[in-house]
């Protein structure tokens, strides 16, 4: 990540995301994000009742950092820019709050003996709306606002068209389009996010296998494949999906916005021309 934070710590991230809102909203009260940070940490670390601590190498807690971190710039980038409808503190911090839970979906069951939340692959996102309505209700979060979560969880889905999904209003819309581009961004900008693909291969194969995936239906036929097929995933996938179903908002990243470089765009370049080279070194046929 850019930032100069530490992705793993919760309290680093919280630290970003509250001098962000304060910058935006001065004399804003921080209470709700620190009461929302501390109870997905408690909740990835396995202190809460129902459910097991996150037991995934990809999509850890450090994931959910990332894309927290990376939403919290976005949004203030757009605040400032003038470009859109300005949003609210509650805006704010109900964006924030999507992102924390965006992948609440992966976590286990106390119950659930089988597999890692690896499984969970298909169904998480679903799986995280309802966790988070559950959830943000004994916040006092309105029902309202708990869709506007849902929506903006929806958007993360790769296979979700944004045009297809309802929201309350423009606002929702851009900060869906936010949380989802923040989600993409954070983690492929990510300085060991090269190194951290055979883990993702990893997920995708155990989700495949709980579904009795037929091997010759399989996105990625092994580790080595994935790796491969990772830059055209950049270019012919991402991309596209950033700048246009997403609304281009990954410009909001760069500083001083709009002539400012895009730090996080031009990690992602850094770490995708890693993986082209590595692709050299590989056996002629995937493993």
């Amino acid at each position: 990540m850019p930032q100069r934070v530490d992705t793993k710590s919760f309290t680093a991230v919280l630290g970003l995301t509250q001098a962000i809102l304060l910058r935006l909203f001065p004399g804003t009260s921080p209470a709700l994000l620190d009461r929302l940070f501390t109870d997905v940490e408690l909740l990835f670390a396995g202190h809460h009742p129902g459910f097991q601590a996150n037991d995934l190498r990809y999509h850890d807690h450090e994931h959910t950092l990332q894309a927290a971190g990376c939403l919290a710039v976005l949004l203030e980038g757009a605040q400032l820019s003038g470009e859109i409808e300005r949003f609210s503190v509650r805006q704010f911090e109900i964006a924030i709050a999507a992102a924390l839970l965006h992948d609440s979906g992966y976590l286990k069951a106390r119950s659930d003996e089988g597999g890692t939340g690896a499984k969970y692959t298909l169904t998480h996102v679903l799986r995280s709306c309802a966790f988070a309505a559950s959830y943000l209700l004994t916040l006092g979060v309105n029902e309202k606002e708990i869709a506007s979560v849902l929506a903006a969880i929806n958007c993360t889905g790769h296979n979700h068209e944004i045009g297809r999904l309802q929201f309350n209003d423009p606002t929702d819309c851009f900060i869906g389009c936010s949380l989802a581009t923040a989600d993409l961004i954070g983690q492929m900008s990510a300085p060991d996010y090269p190194q951290k693909l055979e883990a993702l291969y990893g997920e995708f194969r155990e989700s495949d296998e709980f579904v009795a995936m037929p091997r010759e239906r399989r996105q990625f036929k092994s580790a080595q494949d994935l790796v491969r097929k990772t830059p055209h995933f950049w270019t012919q996938v991402i991309q596209p999906r950033l700048e246009h179903d997403l609304r281009g908002v990954y410009r909001f990243l760069a500083r001083p916005y709009p002539g400012g470089p895009n730090k996080y765009l031009e990690a992602v370049e850094r770490n995708i021309a890693t993986v082209r080279q590595h692709t050299k070194k590989l056996p002629d046929r995937p493993s």
